[in-house]
């Protein structure tokens, strides 16, 4: 059988600068495995693997940590109550924010139950979260029972509803410019029009490059820059109220209502791990 492992890095750096969303184009040796692997395993904070691709589709989940899977098209996230759906050829890499119990699930480049052709992130309700755990507990097993966990995995996969959970790569460096100074502060108060004026562009040029680059408002980008940043805080262990304040948010009510909304859960419950 090939060899399915992942060289995992280690780093003693637990706060990366992410002014500018990592390129996996950069990288100068992507790594091809062609069977996509199923198990289990745990990373340190701050581990990653490096950029790589398969042949098959993967599913990645984080049990516990916060995942963040990086292609040269941006950063999807995710925490407990959220997978991320790596279609097969999809050139990846994997960091861990806080201890990550991984879990992966690979399907063949023939079997898409979702019909995704790009990465995204997915709820995972309670029993999906089971199924999942269950089938990469012994990914050597290749008994009935364990044929039929897959087929109720992949049905809960269908009815699992996507979420715009990512930081896209912007690629007009106007708009980087913008997305440089919030992802360099997440508090940034400034509005689009005085951001513009600080890097030398207008508000309704920069709105116009939001929508037609990201397909979304600046206002929900973001948000989706601070529930990143969020999230990477609280795996770090960081107070909900100092998170909510480090991250732009009035109050610490305010912090956890979009969060809640966002993730299906409180940040003190995601914290946790319950």
């Amino acid at each position: 059988m090939p060899d399915t492992r992942h060289t995992v890095r280690r780093t003693t750096r637990q706060t990366p600068d992410v002014r500018q969303t990592p390129d996996v184009r950069q990288t100068p040796a992507v790594r091809h495995t062609p069977k996509a692997p199923t198990r289990a395993q745990r990373l340190a904070a701050g581990d990653r693997i490096d950029a790589h691709r398969h042949d098959e589709h993967q599913i990645v989940y984080a049990g516990s940590g916060v995942l963040a899977v990086t292609t040269d098209a941006g950063i999807w996230f995710a925490p407990g109550t959220r997978a991320i759906w790596v279609p097969a050829g999809t050139v990846h890499a994997h960091r861990a924010h806080g201890h990550l119990e991984l879990h992966l699930v690979g399907l063949p480049a023939d079997d898409n139950p979702l019909g995704l052709d790009a990465p995204t992130v997915l709820t995972v309700g309670p029993l999906l979260r089971e199924l999942i755990r269950a089938y990469t507990r012994d990914p050597e097993d290749t008994g009935p029972e364990r044929r039929r966990l897959l087929a109720v995995l992949r049905d809960q996969l269908r009815a699992s509803p996507q979420q715009p959970l990512v930081l896209p790569t912007p690629a007009d460096p106007r708009l980087a410019a913008v997305c440089a100074l919030v992802h360099a502060d997440p508090a940034e108060p400034r509005t689009l029009a005085e951001l513009g004026a600080a890097t030398g562009t207008g508000e309704r040029t920069l709105s116009r490059l939001f929508r037609g680059e990201f397909g979304m408002t600046f206002p929900q980008w973001r948000t989706q820059s601070r529930l990143y940043h969020a999230l990477r805080m609280l795996a770090d262990g960081l107070p909900v109220t100092t998170v909510a304040h480090r991250c732009g948010w009035s109050s610490a009510s305010a912090f956890i209502d979009v969060f809640r909304r966002s993730f299906g859960c409180t940040p003190g419950t995601h914290q946790r791990g319950d």
